[in-house]
């Protein structure tokens, strides 16, 4: 595996960076293969044209385009894991993931595990979603925390184009299934591009940035906000160390709690409502490990716990705004 700084130079999307590392991947690997609705040329290549291009290069074999069915999309993929292929499959909405749930969390997840590790499910399962485009209720909830609950599932956020080079690279070998989530308001995002080869270990955190003070913790887009949270606190005299997960589960519980010991006040963001999220478990963890060390309790910052509203200015109202984790810290800082 190669870790290989990103070049300044070249600027890609972020629906760029994820054409990019599955397009190396099939150069590298004959057995890795592309599945989902509308993926190939000839249907626009794919909703958010991740995939244009791809079935021109690699022929109709290698980038199926699929009926518009999850359950045969994932089915199709987990039987083609377990016979020694690498697909990437792609589900349009993760919304659209809850049709498949019995193959993804009764078949996919427990394969191995339930064949006392004879059989491996190396699938990895494209998924976009996020608020922001008005898309309504049943496209765009973040329901990363579904499948972090099941074990046997690897769940995966980038937040720039050359971390999601290197976080799909790393999930299309491995050998376990992997969710990959893409946040389809975030496509255009451009950033720099990484050299041919670059990969990230899946369940190593990234500090993107180093403080003193307090802790921000999150992934994805929330990456980005916590960012401008810390540059508008550091303003104020608070140092925030920021940490982006990158992988959801198996997340780095080593450097998260290494940072909250030092810093002693700790603020988890995602999109995700807040209620049984994923900053629950991360809460939680460090009160467990850390509660006699903390200056303060670990604060939360998610969107309402509602169904995603289709209109504009309610769907402003739904999602955690930058403002919100300034105002978590200022509690925690300031007690």
């Amino acid at each position: 595996m190669t870790t290989l700084a990103a070049k300044a130079t070249t600027r890609i999307s972020m629906a760029d960076a994820s054409r990019i590392a599955i397009r190396e991947a099939m150069l590298a690997d004959p057995t890795v293969f592309v599945l989902g609705e509308d993926i190939g040329d000839q249907n626009g290549g794919g909703t958010f044209k991740v995939t244009k291009g791809l079935s021109t290069e690699f022929g109709a074999q290698r980038v199926r385009t699929t009926p518009i069915s999850e359950q045969a999309i994932i089915g199709t993929a987990i039987g083609a894991a377990i016979a020694g292929m690498r697909p990437v499959a792609e589900i349009m909405l993760m919304n659209f993931m809850t049709v498949a749930m019995d193959q993804i969390t009764n078949h996919a997840a427990k394969l191995r595990y339930m064949s006392g590790g004879q059989t491996n499910v190396p699938l990895t399962i494209r998924t976009a979603t996020g608020a922001g485009r008005g898309t309504g209720a049943q496209h765009s909830d973040m329901l990363e925390a579904w499948f972090a609950h099941t074990p046997g599932l690897k769940v995966v956020m980038a937040s720039s184009p050359a971390e999601t080079v290197g976080l799909l690279s790393s999930c299309i070998f491995d050998d376990d299934p992997c969710i990959f989530i893409e946040k389809k308001e975030r496509y255009g995002v451009r950033g720099a591009a990484p050299e041919p080869g670059y990969r990230i270990p899946l369940g190593v955190a990234n500090v993107v940035r180093p403080g003193s003070d307090i802790t921000l913790i999150g992934y994805g887009g929330a990456v980005s906000d916590m960012v401008a949270a810390a540059d508008q606190m550091a303003q104020e005299g608070v140092q925030a160390e920021v940490i982006d997960l990158r992988t959801i589960s198996p997340w780095d519980q080593a450097t998260v709690l290494a940072s909250v010991a030092r810093t002693r006040r700790a603020v988890v963001v995602h999109e995700a409502v807040q209620q049984f999220g994923v900053g629950a478990e991360i809460s939680s963890r460090i009160h467990e490990e850390l509660f006699g060390e903390l200056a303060g309790p670990v604060a939360r910052v998610a969107s309402k716990n509602v169904p995603v509203p289709f209109a504009r200015s309610l769907e402003d109202a739904y999602v955690y705004q930058v403002v919100d984790i300034v105002e978590a810290a200022r509690r925690l800082t300031q007690s």
